[in-house]
């Protein structure tokens, strides 16, 4: 059930994915406490110019976070990646995580992310100064190519290998694919086959059953779990129970659930305050919403119409608990 990062011995092959805007500190926690091995950050620009800036200090790892601890920074130039590599490791960072998968054109548009894996020298120069730079794992995620007749993740999987990557996450789509479409596996299969170092799948897993044939079809060493979170941070414990075939499996009570949800807004009001964490908090409660009451949106309009407009972090909290309670 472990999953290998260098020296550091996960104690689960689930990771959380890095997602913008999503992976701040209280999801980490609340995902980390369901069983999630790893937690990394948000996307991290490598400008150390913005580094210092509030909005980049919230999205940093935290020192009092469970160890490891994992910045993911994002790029196209190898020496400013390799300082800002070193930048979040004296920050407390203890694996490094860069990003070549994600496919927003604010990001491609600077040639970043999946546009990296266009120009496969920038790439080997990249992962090569980033490795030398610091003295932690150095991990890296990747799309299965830039489009359908552009799929090169092996070429870049082999890259990274003989760079000193300690992991590879693979999401089963292109660059040209954003969200759309269906994920493809074959091409992660083939790359788990070529390579020794430990790969992760990721993309399209909805369901349970969706992550055991991902592990069985590629046997990759683990997944990188994303969407799937949203609104159900214990999928992590789900999944972990039937991996380690625990016996019996309880489900998760519905007053777990509805507990977990209002801690999680609660944290979500105080990291970031009133303000702020009011705004922020809307997503994860349509989010938990859909993921207790339902996809329908005959059930789920009238309690976000009712809920959304609300300012107040306190009255917020209460909406939520009074419409979660009548469950």
């Amino acid at each position: 059930m472990s999953y290998q990062i260098g020296s550091y011995t996960l104690k689960s092959k689930l990771l959380l994915a890095p997602m913008a805007g999503i992976t701040d500190r209280p999801y980490r926690d609340v995902c980390r406490q369901y069983g999630a091995g790893l937690t990394s950050s948000e996307m991290i620009t490598s400008d150390l110019s913005l580094l210092k800036t509030r909005k980049t200090q919230q999205r940093l790892p935290q020192r009092n976070e469970p160890s490891p601890r994992s910045a993911q920074i994002v790029g196209t130039e190898p020496h400013v990646m390799a300082e800002a590599a070193k930048f979040n490791v004296d920050l407390g960072a203890e694996i490094i995580d860069i990003n070549m998968g994600c496919p927003a054109k604010k990001v491609c548009n600077k040639a970043a992310g999946s546009a990296l894996m266009k120009d496969t020298k920038l790439v080997a120069e990249i992962l090569e100064k980033i490795v030398a730079a610091v003295d932690v794992p150095v991990t890296l995620k990747i799309r299965t190519g830039w489009e359908s007749t552009h799929r090169n993740a092996l070429e870049v999987a082999r890259i990274a290998e003989n760079a000193g990557i300690a992991s590879l996450a693979i999401h089963g789509r292109t660059r040209n694919q954003g969200y759309t479409g269906h994920a493809e596996y074959e091409t992660i299969r083939q790359i788990k086959h070529a390579i020794d170092i430990p790969v992760l799948a990721n993309g399209d897993i909805k369901t349970i059953e969706d992550a055991l044939f991902i592990l069985n079809y590629t046997n990759v060493d683990g997944l990188m779990l994303g969407r799937i979170s949203h609104g159900q941070p214990w999928i992590f414990k789900e999944i972990n129970d039937i991996l380690v075939d625990a016996a019996p499996t309880f489900p998760i009570k519905l007053e777990e659930k509805i507990d977990t949800t209002l801690k999680h807004i609660d944290a979500i009001h105080r990291y970031y305050g009133t303000d702020q964490g009011v705004r922020i908090a809307r997503k994860h409660i349509g989010w938990y919403l859909s993921s207790l009451v339902g996809q329908q949106q005959k059930l789920l309009k009238p309690l976000t119409k009712e809920i959304y407009p609300i300012s107040c972090s306190k009255k917020q909290l209460q909406k939520l608990e009074s419409i979660l309670l009548a469950l």
